[in-house]
């Protein structure tokens, strides 16, 4: 097992944060996190799925909800309400293991995210267990379906929640991933638009074929060239498209962002006008919560599975959503899908289709 730095761990989460295709929480907080464990002495083991046993337990935590910002009148609605002192995370996973009546060995991250794999590498530090290098969606993802686990058949039961008020669940049965989808978006809705999810519950010999394997070591790969190209004054947008073997989108400014919260979803479009070798074009991206489909002069262009990633070129940042400015300078570039989501059964689950859009997808890079 490796033992990171916080360097290393900045790495993973500015290169998820870029992979997260501007979902997967907030990277700000997903900093803090990993600075609180630090703080309390912990460490971060990274372990691959040889250096584990085979019936070693492995869980998967993560938030589930909106990814925009409360409003007034929803913290009003919840201020009657205390908030847990123990983080609900680990109150979450405490649950599960209760149910269980044993020890969860390892945990994973639910996808590549700002926030979510800080979340996983949180629960890991402050218990004491290792963090696996894999995941089981290679980029970020709007819903619980969008994963190797349900192309596999894994199991998504048993599965425990918990919102921040210390209301917790295990479901012991859900009739497929899509209706776990509804009942736990149902009660992040419930809860502040967030709640935290154990789930996928499985031994190593199960998941080491149902996960994307080196996710994380991955995306370090991809927020070490953005971290080194940026520190050097370089290109930092064309390192992550080198590092990987993407393809350069669009650039030029933003002319409209708008979103609303929906169903416990962040649906929302950015329109770019472009500049450069883009002059005369327009770039129009919709997303929910993540970006999903992009249209060039109003015919379709990039599409999922296939990452398109936005960078604020004012901030030198990835962008997440929802909150590109109208004027902001961006880049946008593309970056191959994991092989797992081009497959027939991949693209039924996760292609343009599968959000209602009857176009066929287009491999960018």
């Amino acid at each position: 097992m490796r033992t990171l730095t916080r360097e290393n761990l900045l790495d993973i989460l500015y290169g998820c944060t870029i992979l997260g295709t501007g979902g997967g929480g907030s990277l700000e907080k997903g900093i803090a996190m990993i600075d609180e464990a630090l703080a309390a002495g912990k460490t971060f083991q990274l372990a691959s799925f040889e250096e584990m046993g085979p019936e070693d337990i492995i869980g998967t935590p993560y938030a589930c909800g909106a990814i925009s910002p409360l409003t007034e009148e929803e913290v009003r609605k919840y201020a009657r309400l205390k908030e847990t002192e123990e983080s609900f995370y680990i109150l979450c996973m405490k649950q599960l293991e209760q149910f269980l009546g044993r020890e969860v060995s390892a945990v994973i991250s639910t996808e590549l995210g700002g926030g979510n794999t800080a979340t996983a590498f949180y629960v890991g530090a402050m218990t004491g267990r290792p963090i696996m290098d894999g995941d089981p969606a290679g980029r970020s993802v709007p819903a619980l379906q969008h994963s190797t686990y349900f192309l596999k058949g894994v199991p998504m039961c048993p599965m425990s929640v918990m919102n921040r008020f210390g209301e917790g669940a295990v479901f012991t049965n859900v009739f497929d991933d899509e209706r776990g989808e509804d009942l736990v978006r149902a009660l992040a809705v419930a809860s502040q638009n967030t709640i935290a999810v154990m789930d996928h519950v499985n031994t190593v010999a199960v998941l080491k074929d149902a996960v994307i394997t080196g996710a994380i070591s991955y995306a370090e790969a991809i927020g070490r060239a953005y971290r080194q190209a940026k520190a050097a004054g370089e290109d930092y947008v064309k390192a992550v498209t080198e590092t990987g073997k993407g393809r350069m989108m669009f650039e030029g400014t933003v002319t409209e962002s708008s979103y609303e919260t929906r169903d416990g979803y962040t649906y929302g479009d950015t329109v770019i006008q472009g500049s450069g070798s883009y002059a005369g074009h327009q770039l129009h991206i919709w997303y929910q919560n993540e970006n999903i489909i992009s249209w060039m002069d109003d015919q379709y262009f990039v599409t999922v599975p296939d990452l398109i990633c936005v960078f604020d070129l004012d901030e030198a940042l990835p962008q997440i959503n929802p909150f590109a400015r109208v004027g902001e300078k961006v880049a946008v570039t593309a970056l191959p899908a994991p092989k797992e989501w081009t497959t027939p059964r991949g693209l039924e689950v996760f292609g343009p289709r599968s959000f209602g859009h009857e176009v066929e997808y287009k491999p960018y890079c």
